[in-house]
């Protein structure tokens, strides 16, 4: 059953500052969490590249925890983003950069589209960011007033092997080379777009003189594009699930649209840790100074502000891609109609 969005002064009642306590960053953890994934993800490449010689599918096979390494580091440089990993802000930014060489999301860059995310997010009026493409949705009011090619082409465009296995590589790996949303005044913000493509030519470029050019892709590409499409799943579930709400902005509350327009993706704890605790998605939302480390002692610690989160299982986050139209009238989300 869907819970309906309350009001600014009902959510206010919540003890929300009990959260503020969780979100101090140790540099302590925080460095024996680089460092040691980091490290694991060196040992997993090496391991790649010796394999070559062994089998391609040990290779191939290699990828899937190299893979599960990106997304991991991924969520770091999604912190160091929010400026929660580390305590210090010159070290966020250092290590998030150091991340995008292994991720090839700029920092600077998706920092600030991820910023908007967080302003808006299952706000029906605050839609369109480019950024939030695969967690966006439309009315089911809006689709049926389409005509029928405008359907054709909004199922089309919203197809989960579009959005979920296609389109993530080529974001990646293609369209972030580019700073083709960033206003031109932004020189930081492009110059870091550029600074990252030149590390990756020099990377890549010193790789493929080392082991050649179809060792590296074999080795690389299997992993980042798995990475691609394991990550940009994790974030859209968590906004568009069968029970995701969404309001105007009239009726939009931030704690609300934290704890009802997210969820709780409630994962194995290997997933979890591969994933760097983004599951739990509402805490998150909630206080985004909350390092990745803090998020589940936050939650059992929180229980009178957590415990009417939807909760998805790795079930249910299979099955939501399938829910694409909020019903405003039904209070819902739900899939095309047949």
């Amino acid at each position: 059953m869907s819970t309906e969005f309350s009001s600014p002064s009902s959510a206010g009642a919540l003890p929300l500052g009990l959260l503020r306590a969780y979100q101090a960053a140790c540099t302590r953890r925080a460095a024996f969490q680089a460092g040691s994934t980091f490290g694991l993800y060196l040992l997993c490449i090496a391991a790649m590249y010796a394999s070559l010689h062994v089998s391609l599918w040990l290779t191939l096979a290699l990828s899937l925890p190299a893979s599960g390494l990106i997304v991991r580091l991924f969520m770091f440089q999604h912190d160091c983003g929010h400026g929660s990993f580390f305590g210090s802000k010159r070290l966020n930014i250092a290590f998030g950069s150091l991340c995008s060489l292994v991720t090839f999301t700029p920092f600077s860059y998706w920092r600030r589209l991820h910023a908007r995310h967080h302003q808006s997010w299952n706000n029906l009026d605050g839609r369109g960011i480019p950024a939030d493409f695969f967690s966006d949705c439309a009315t089911l009011a809006e689709y049926q007033a389409m005509s029928g090619w405008g359907k054709r082409l909004y199922q089309l465009s919203h197809h989960p092997l579009l959005i979920h296995v296609l389109l993530p590589p080529v974001i990646f790996l293609l369209l972030y080379r580019l700073p083709f949303d960033t206003p031109r005044a932004q020189r930081r913000e492009r110059r870091s777009v550029y600074l990252l493509d030149l590390g990756l030519v020099l990377l890549y470029g010193g790789l493929i003189m080392a082991f050649g050019l179809k060792a590296v892709l074999l080795v690389h590409l299997p992993a980042i594009i798995l990475a691609a499409i394991i990550g940009i799943w994790l974030f859209s579930v968590q906004h568009r699930f069968e029970e995701s709400q969404w309001a105007r902005q009239a009726d939009w509350c931030p704690t609300q649209a934290a704890l009802h327009g997210a969820s709780y993706l409630k994962l194995p704890a290997w997933l979890q840790w591969f994933s760097g605790n983004i599951g739990l998605h509402h805490i998150h939302h909630l206080r985004p100074g909350i390092p990745n480390y803090r998020l589940q002692d936050c939650h059992d610690g929180c229980p009178d502000v957590t415990r009417d989160v939807t909760i998805l299982t790795l079930r249910d986050a299979l099955r939501a891609p399938s829910f694409t139209l909020w019903d405003e009238a039904g209070n819902r989300m739900v899939p095309f109609p047949a």
